[in-house]
């Protein structure tokens, strides 16, 4: 889990991209039966970012966000080797995310491909770019975490439909001959059999006879929320636990733990378990809410731009999503 390898990883630029709009608390109380008071109370949420379909999208959002980490690099699209994109909200199947991004922003002929972990789609994608760029094969890799979540929601469901938004994170790796940059532990799990716990199925035989009276849509995003809160309020201390034990690192080493933002009562369960300051957990679900996996992309740009994170600090990545599936990774800035 520790790598040993003789180059590191710089993280030389972050970008993100959300869309204009803006759905609040107040615009669903009119679409359904919810009030502002209720949501905030079980999620932090007070308002999230909705593409403008159908010119807006996982796509459009992907190569904004990526565009602004290559600025904030200083570089260009044709000096990435490679493009990977983490999303469940694809246009398309074929071709990916990935390599319609890649060549919007002049990668071409990197190579491109989409990585699908839901809401640890980002952590997962660092993590494994991170690993390929040391092992010699690439020197610059762009990594975006995106997701349309409002593409996938059933606006007439009164519990999914105040949780999610959209948005977008990217981050340019390249290779640096300082072998103490980059990640310093990282994991990634899954567990196939909870797969009910949050899903999307595409035709009537993908539904469980558990699930079978759920009046949401085909095609739009199921969960059990009883069941993926019950897991994620342990497993989020847990991982974070794991991660300082195996680094040896405390959390006064730690300048930002950045969680995805899934729902304000477990990260602040997970902090106040593990006593970390509040101004070391960032949190902007109240802004944006759940967008899955940009979320965390988001986060690491939003903390970047805003200087509580800079060169030299270590920073511990954590996130949990449909799968289910979990990540962490330490990175040395």
């Amino acid at each position: 889990m520790t790598s040993r390898a003789g180059c590191g990883v710089r993280i030389a630029g972050a970008g993100s991209a959300v869309p204009a709009g803006v759905l609040t608390n107040a615009d669903l109380e009119k679409m359904i039966d919810t009030t502002d008071e209720w949501i905030v109370q079980r999620t932090g949420i007070r308002e999230r970012r909705i593409v403008d379909q159908p010119a807006q999208g996982t796509f459009t959002l992907s190569c904004d966000a990526l565009n602004r980490a290559l600025e904030d690099a200083g570089m260009k699209g044709n000096e990435l080797d490679l493009v990977i994109v983490a999303s469940v909200t694809g246009e398309m199947t074929c071709p990916s995310v990935a390599a319609r991004v890649s060549a919007e922003v002049g990668a071409t002929p990197a190579g491109a491909f989409d990585l699908v972990a839901a809401c640890s789609g980002f952590v997962y994608s660092i993590n494994v770019a991170d690993s390929l760029v040391r092992s010699g094969r690439f020197d610059a890799i762009g990594v975006v975490g995106c997701d349309a979540m409002s593409t996938v929601i059933d606006y007439s469901d009164r519990n999914l439909s105040v949780l999610f938004g959209d948005a977008a994170g990217a981050v340019i790796l390249t290779r640096d001959e300082d072998p103490a940059l980059g990640c310093l532990y990282q994991t990634m799990f899954a567990d196939g059999t909870s797969w009910e716990s949050l899903y999307m199925p595409r035709r009537e035989h993908e539904i469980p006879q558990s699930d079978s009276e759920n009046a949401i849509r085909i095609g739009c995003l199921r969960m059990n929320g009883r069941e993926i809160y019950k897991f994620a309020i342990v497993k989020l201390r847990q991982m974070i636990e794991e991660a300082l034990d195996a680094t040896g690192l405390c959390p006064s080493q730690i300048s930002q733990f950045v969680c995805h933002q899934s729902n304000l009562r477990i990260i602040d369960a997970a902090r106040e378990k593990l006593g970390l300051p509040p101004e070391k957990v960032f949190i902007n679900i109240d802004k944006f809410g759940n967008s899955s996996a940009g979320s965390v992309g988001l986060c690491f740009d939003q903390l970047w731009r805003a200087g509580k994170i800079k060169r030299g600090d270590t920073v511990l990545f954590a996130a949990i999503g449909g799968g289910l599936t979990w990540a962490t990774s330490v990175w040395k800035l």
